[in-house]
């Protein structure tokens, strides 16, 4: 019997599902958002949640509470890759380090790059300075994994972004609440301008 065992286990060992959920993390704070299975996007999604309220404290405990669950690993040397796409370069959610700052040595191995837990601390935690929770969000994907089939999500950082990040533009509700606001915003300096006027 699982008495007072929670959380999911996704017929992992123990070491294995903590690495992934690690990575996963990693990966999500790197890129902004990653695809993944909605078990896992499950799984990764609360211990995001917390690294993320841990890190907006900005002491030296909070670093060391985020160094300690984090893999501190050299982050953005995809930027410099000749083998990744110019569109996969783009990013919305933060101002990308030039590929100048990312050095390789002769083997092709990162040399110097920016740090993780550094890119955590100022980056993304100052983003959500003023949102008491919900950094994140799942967005389902009209996609099956190849191997087994089952449905992928988006996990991703919430953002300024406007309306589906997944087709590109800008939703219905969000085209409806500006013309909404516009109006509003048009009423109210004519009823002032009457009023000033009279």
């Amino acid at each position: 019997m699982r008495h007072k065992v929670s959380g999911k286990q996704l017929c992992i060992k123990e070491d294995h599902r903590r690495a992934m959920i690690r990575n996963l993390a990693a990966g999500l704070f790197e890129h902004g958002q990653i695809e993944t299975t909605m078990a896992k996007a499950k799984m990764v999604q609360p211990f995001v949640e917390k690294l993320i309220t841990t890190a907006k404290q900005k002491t030296l405990a909070s670093r060391r509470q985020v160094t300690a669950r984090l893999p501190d690993r050299k982050v953005f040397a995809w930027i410099a890759d000749p083998n990744v796409p110019e569109a996969r370069k783009s990013s919305e959610f933060w101002e990308l380090p030039a590929v100048e700052s990312i050095e390789f040595n002769r083997y092709g191995e990162v040399r110097k790059a920016p740090r993780l837990v550094e890119h955590l601390l100022t980056k993304v935690a100052p983003k959500f300075a003023d949102r008491a929770g919900g950094y994140t969000r799942i967005v389902k994907l009209d996609k099956r994994r190849v191997g087994d089939g089952t449905d992928l999500v988006l996990l991703q950082l919430v953002g300024s972004e406007s309306g589906s990040q997944i087709s590109g533009r800008a939703g219905h509700r969000r085209k409806r609440a500006d013309k909404r606001a516009a109006f509003a915003k048009k009423v109210k300096e004519a009823a002032a301008a009457k009023k000033v006027a009279a």
